[in-house]
């Protein structure tokens, strides 16, 4: 196919050339950088939150009595596990009101450590705590939530059950077990979990210990479920099992000055929200075997049966570097993720900067997020929509065509708002594969910069795309669209290779694509090159 030009709009489709240097323009300086974000940057107090646009409350760090115990005091010795005495101690200060129990500085074994009502688990500087590689270390099985759906298992190495006003904070360190140990041989499951587990099933019978052969889902590091008023803070985590933060049904969490250390270790997310209401993450620094900040409400039928959002998110001044995605929603959708603020973080080095992820059988979605001033160094893909999978975990429901019906477990992406950011290199600019049934809507990306080899990969079954005040530079001039209607390049400036864009159009209802420029617009029907009027003729020397 080939663009044509419908004359009386557009005499002449003009281009302009302007590359500039993501530091020495005065309005990039409002486009934070990796100094400024991160645990290495964090603050004393938590500033307001500001500039979010749906209400959320001014989190506050939940407050606790003067009551101090250190684990010594109660007899531990850095030669022999601690965890009954730490749990003893936990429950005798929550007994009497509440305080802090302290782990001082030394090397530390323990098991399963459980957070109880109005106590503060604080790891001394100097501190380090390493967990168990063995299943029968995490018995017996408590209530918690894998990978979106509800089971009985090992829950977390720090877990916590309906509790209120717990906190685990300092500079101390958690490891987890030796890389070598039973836990981490066993598979994640069978199958997919959702295959593993039928929906239908009481919880209490969905008993995934790893005794006699039943399958065994590994610990997260930090997961409290059904807990209001919860503090994670200043603390570093290391050589993770699983997940590393993850509440759970929690209400009123803080996460600030954490640093997270997972690259190698399979699904080994940063942090995880799960169906988690008024949040606020900030100076956190994640280097990840997956993705870094993630968003997730529940996983199919069993996501739906419990019907509990994530909502009201707010996070800021955090830098993401390894990782599969900066932040990303998904892939667990089906409570629904909405309300989402992300602001003034750094994403260097991750796989893919801004992340959408969901399949045709996860069903809720994703909506109402605003993105703005974010920076992407050396990412792979600034943006990505994923929302079909592959064969590996949803079979043939990852195959686009034929389109499905639309049903209960159909997810919906939509009203999503990127702005004022700066991408300083990335491999790929963006890429949408969207559910054909329901294809992704309503998404703005304006007041950008981005430096790119290559253009746009994909915007396939799209319907409602903005791109607004943009100026790209790319080593490459293909922009791939499939089922894509109702795309609008707005006052975009492209600079790439031979002056010209290759568009590659295909379906039948790609429709109303249109690239304007003041007042000189032109609607895409065909493919066509398009002629770059005013671009430098050479490459910058350090791109070519």
């Amino acid at each position: 196919m080939r663009i044509s030009y419908k004359p009386y709009l557009l005499p002449t489709l003009i281009f302009s050339f302007m590359f500039l240097s993501c530091k020495s323009n005065a309005e990039s300086e409002t486009i934070i950088t990796a100094e400024q974000v991160g645990a290495i940057a964090t603050p004393d107090r938590i500033v307001p939150i500001d500039g979010a646009p749906f209400e959320i409350p001014q989190l506050k760090r939940p407050a606790f009595p003067d009551f101090t115990v250190s684990i010594e005091e109660k007899g531990a010795k850095t030669d022999s596990p601690i965890t009954s005495i730490i749990n003893h101690t936990i429950e005798e200060v929550s007994q009497k009101g509440g305080g802090t129990v302290i782990i001082p500085k030394g090397k530390w074994k323990s098991g399963r450590i459980i957070l109880k009502s109005n106590v503060n688990l604080h790891l001394a500087e100097g501190s380090e705590i390493e967990f168990p590689g063995n299943t029968e270390d995490y018995l017996p099985a408590v209530f918690t939530r894998h990978e979106g759906i509800e089971i009985m298992g090992a829950g977390s190495f720090i877990y916590a059950n309906g509790e209120d006003n717990i906190a685990v904070t300092g500079k101390g360190i958690i490891y987890g077990p030796s890389l070598d140990a039973e836990i981490r041989q066993r598979p994640n499951g069978n199958t997919v979990v959702e295959k593993d587990i039928l929906d239908n099933a009481p919880v209490e019978k969905r008993v995934f210990d790893g005794m006699d052969g039943r399958g065994f889902y590994k610990p997260k590091t930090i997961s409290p479920i059904n807990c209001t008023n919860v503090l994670i803070e200043g603390i570093t985590m290391e050589r993770s099992t699983f997940w590393n933060v993850c509440p759970i049904y929690c209400e009123n969490v803080i996460i600030r000055g954490i640093t997270v250390n997972s690259i190698g270790i399979p699904s080994g997310d940063g942090i995880d929200i799960e169906s988690c209401k008024n949040v606020l993450i900030e100076y956190c620094t994640l280097n990840c075997g997956d993705d870094c900040f993630t968003l997730k409400a529940g996983r199919a039928e069993d996501g739906l049966r419990v019907g509990k959002p994530t909502e009201n998110v707010v996070i800021r001044y955090s830098l993401a570097q390894q990782g599969h995605g900066g932040v990303t929603c998904g892939s667990e959708t089906a409570g629904g993720v909405k309300n989402i603020y992300i602001h003034d973080c750094v994403f260097d080095g991750t796989q893919i900067g801004i992340r959408f992820k969901t399949r045709r059988n996860r069903a809720g979605g994703v909506n109402d997020a605003l993105y703005e001033r974010i920076r992407m160094i050396n990412v792979g893909e600034a943006f990505k929509w994923d929302l079909l999978g592959s064969k590996r975990y949803v079979g043939e429901l990852a195959e686009r065509y034929p389109p499905r019906a639309i049903n209960k477990l159909t997810p919906t992406i939509k009203d999503i708002h990127i702005k004022n950011f700066i991408v300083e290199s990335a491999e790929k600019i963006l890429s949408v594969n969207g559910i054909p049934e329901i294809p992704c809507s309503n998404v703005l990306i304006e007041n950008g910069k981005i430096n790119s080899k290559k253009l746009i990969g994909a915007l396939n079954d799209v319907d409602g795309f903005t791109f607004r005040n943009l100026n790209i530079y790319a080593e490459d001039n293909k922009i791939n669209i499939l089922d894509g209607r109702n795309i609008l390049f707005d006052d975009v400036t492209f600079a790439v290779p031979h002056g010209e864009i290759l568009t590659n159009i295909k379906g039948d209802k790609s429709q109303n694509i249109i690239i304007q420029n003041g007042e000189s617009r032109t609607e895409c029907s065909l493919e066509k090159p398009i002629k770059v009027e005013k671009l430098s003729q050479a490459l910058p020397k350090s791109r070519k």
